[in-house]
């Protein structure tokens, strides 16, 4: 597994410092580097909640403005105390209930598609509400499902069994989640969800022969989806059309990439967007980072790319000490590529570079269930992180 991962080998593993007896150099070093780690991750929930107040603001200025910020400020509270729990839950414990909170989250994706039971909104059942709160479960599969598929790996590891036992025995959670999230219909979400569950199974050593066997099962299963639901099709056609006419692109897409260009090199100024006003459709949630561009100009979207990959170079220092293929490596470093996933994927969508896809821009976007999701996937990382000076395995 280690020559799998050349970016790794300039840094030596703590156990291997360990048996030189340098852990007070192990102990300094990571505690710099999560501290860094930490500092990078308020920065941009900081920025998020300055963008959620900016870009909530409308034509018609109402008490809706203050009601967004206000209760994104709830959820990056509740966020960030649960974070705060997580970053010293052993990984010896995430290990043991796994399977239950893999079980809990599939019990809630069923939920979502019971009429009655599950929130429609423009035709997507993808919402559980109570008392005024919404939860979407698909988001919180983006840690359950990550966790029991790990642990499903580090037993297979572990133990003998027949070859398709132990395929069958990953595939599984994987194809149920995919499938009760399609059926949502959440075909973006599904599809995001496959991909890091790719990232994970690389990462925890699955052969080559069993991703070609995988890709080629399900790539008709993809395109009988993208077939049945017209939406789709009109979605990719749509962006095609950005590329070869601008007047025939989709609404969202040339608002997005007209405030962008709005911006210019500096900005309007931060607050003094136009666009969000009438123009741009979902401006504090999926096109968060065009509000980005115009008010804080290149310099304020690429200062935010910066951001983000310092936040990713940093974690990746801080898995360093993990013994590659443990429990906490394989959770550590999907969770955190996840995360760090989606924020390019955000910008692509916004900058024309992939096919529109309702995905919001993580801890910058106004949200619930996502904010939420992502702020304790860092909680969880920076407790990871702290195991491997005592077991490793697991």
């Amino acid at each position: 597994m280690g020559s799998r991962f050349g970016w790794f080998r300039p840094v030596e593993s703590a156990s291997t410092l360990l048996r030189r007896g340098e852990p007070a150099m192990i102990e300094g070093n990571t505690n710099h580097v999560r501290g860094m780690f930490i500092c990078l991750a308020g920065v941009l929930l900081g920025f998020g909640v300055l963008m959620v107040h900016s870009a909530s603001i409308t034509s018609w200025p109402s008490e809706f403005e203050r009601v967004y910020l206000s209760r994104h400020l709830v959820f990056l509270a509740f966020g960030v105390l649960v974070a705060s729990l997580c970053a010293w839950v052993p990984g010896r414990i995430w290990y043991r209930i796994a399977p239950s909170l893999f079980i809990l989250t599939a019990v809630l994706l069923v939920a979502v598609l019971i009429p009655g039971v599950g929130t429609k909104v423009n035709g997507a059942q993808r919402w559980l509400r109570f008392s005024g709160l919404s939860l979407q479960p698909s988001e919180l599969a983006k840690i359950a499902l990550p966790l029991f598929v790990a642990r499903i790996i580090v037993d297979n590891r572990e133990r003998s069994c027949k070859w398709y036992w132990g395929l069958l025995r990953v595939v599984a959670p994987i194809a149920l989640t995919v499938v009760l999230v399609v059926l949502e219909p959440d075909l973006g979400t599904s599809l995001f969800l496959a991909l890091s569950c790719g990232v994970l199974l690389f990462v925890g050593g699955w052969p080559i022969r069993y991703f070609v066997a995988c890709l080629t099962l399900a790539l008709p299963a993809v395109g009988s989806v993208f077939a049945l639901k017209s939406y789709q099709a009109k979605r990719i056609t749509g962006f095609l059309a950005a590329w070869n006419d601008f007047n025939e692109a989709p609404y969202q897409l040339k608002q997005a990439l007209v405030t962008l260009g709005a911006g210019g090199v500096f900005g309007a100024g931060l607050g003094k967007g136009w666009q969000k006003l009438s123009f741009l459709p979902e401006a504090n949630t999926d096109f968060v980072f065009a509000v980005v561009g115009e008010e804080l100009g290149l310099i304020g979207t690429l200062s935010l790319v910066a951001v983000w990959a310092g936040l990713y170079v940093a974690g990746l220092s801080l898995l360093r000490q993990l013994e590659r293929g443990s429990f906490a490596f394989i959770v550590s470093f999907t969770l955190l590529t996840q995360l760090v996933l989606q924020a390019a994927l955000n910008m692509a969508v916004v900058t024309a570079l992939v096919p529109p896809k309702g995905i919001p821009h993580p801890l910058i976007s106004y949200g619930g269930s996502n904010l939420f999701v992502s702020i304790v996937s860092l909680g969880i990382v920076v407790g990871l992180s702290r195991d491997d000076r005592r077991q490793v395995r697991h």
